[in-house]
């Protein structure tokens, strides 16, 4: 079998983030499943995204489909050729822009809004709609008025590779107590929760360490917010790092935590339980199709979240338990597995 991975996500970690780590594990295990996928994706280089989507979008029109056996088109690429190339469509969203976007304001948000308006034409389109959670599949069909919800096949992740990682690395020197937070930095991500949270903590956990990972447009705001409330030396900004540094900074931690008001699955989230990690979230989104209920604050409450953390640093034994079940719950997602089901959807 050949499949199209049709994207115009940045093939790096660094602009693609979670969407991109997830076609490149998905694409991966596919192939050592015996199925040929080529990465169809943009050669044009653009400073505004949605442009170079759309004229990408375009482009595609005039491929030659005919060496494939079905095309799978990411978030809104792939919606000018949907049910138009006498291939199997699969219109696999990965976020939900329309979704997304409600987080955002000005230019950014009106630039969604026209990503948004080509998803749900790539939906409606396509043989076959699916989605990573059931958050999502849920928000597809309301959002975009379709009459069926999509199926489900969830983010994956290669567990042998991450394995491989933590085995080789030697955690940092165990001095504080270490939080890890991993995400692009937009408004949806709510690290300025993290960080008051952070604040409220200061005196019940005076050796409190926050260590975050990543950048984006945010940055400047959540910086300027943690030197306001006096936490330099409680927060450290590690920006963008590579697999290695990544695998380190899990297995160094104490706990994971990411209040996203929003994650269409959140990929991290899988990665920190492999690495045996507690993970904390915001009850939003599809964070508690992961994280255990005792482990969800109330989105968009700092104090709710500082709550959560200081009872885990107080009681190891239940942090000891969240490991264990993290370690044991990870396995389902294990990219082996998921390709499997995502084989599956395409053939139904």
């Amino acid at each position: 079998m050949r499949i199209a991975f049709v994207t115009s996500t940045p093939l790096a970690i660094r602009q693609g983030s979670g969407t991109f780590v997830g076609i490149a594990t998905l694409k991966t295990a596919l192939e050592r499943l015996g199925v040929s996928v080529d990465v169809i994706s943009p050669q044009l280089s653009l400073p505004v995204l949605t442009a170079r989507r759309l004229i990408f979008n375009e482009q595609l029109r005039r491929r030659d489909w005919r060496p494939y056996d079905a095309v799978v088109g990411f978030d809104m690429d792939g919606y000018r050729i949907a049910g138009r190339t006498g291939k199997f469509h699969i219109a696999a969203p990965k976020g939900v822009i329309a979704d997304e976007m409600r987080f955002e304001r000005g230019i950014t948000r009106a630039l969604m809004r026209i990503q948004a308006a080509c998803e749900q034409v790539h939906v409606r389109r396509a043989h076959q709609v699916v989605a990573t959670s059931r958050y999502s599949a849920e928000t597809i069909r309301r959002v975009y008025g379709l009459s069926e919800t999509p199926a489900v096949v969830p983010e994956l992740i290669d567990l042998t590779s991450w394995r491989e990682y933590f085995a080789k690395i030697e955690p940092r020197p165990k001095r504080r107590f270490s939080l890890l937070s991993v995400c692009r930095f937009y408004p949806r991500k709510r690290l300025g929760d993290l960080i008051e949270a952070a604040y409220l903590l200061r005196e019940p956990i005076p050796e409190l360490e926050v260590r975050i990972v990543g950048g984006g447009p945010q940055e400047r705001a959540w910086r300027e917010l943690a030197q306001k409330l006096g936490l330099q030396r409680t927060v450290t900004w590690l920006g963008d790092v590579d697999a290695v540094s990544l695998a380190r900074e899990y297995v160094s931690a104490d706990l994971f935590c990411l209040p996203s008001a929003q994650e269409g699955f959140g990929i991290v989230f899988l990665e920190a339980m492999a690495a045996g990690l507690p993970v904390v979230a915001a009850r939003a989104g599809a964070a508690p199709e992961l994280a255990p209920p005792e482990c969800l604050a109330e989105c968009g409450n700092p104090a709710s979240l500082a709550e959560v953390i200081l009872r885990l640093y107080r009681q190891p034994e239940e942090r000891a338990r969240w490991r264990e079940e993290g370690l044991r719950r990870v396995k389902q997602f294990d990219a082996p597995l998921v390709a499997r089901q995502f084989l599956e959807a395409l053939r139904s």
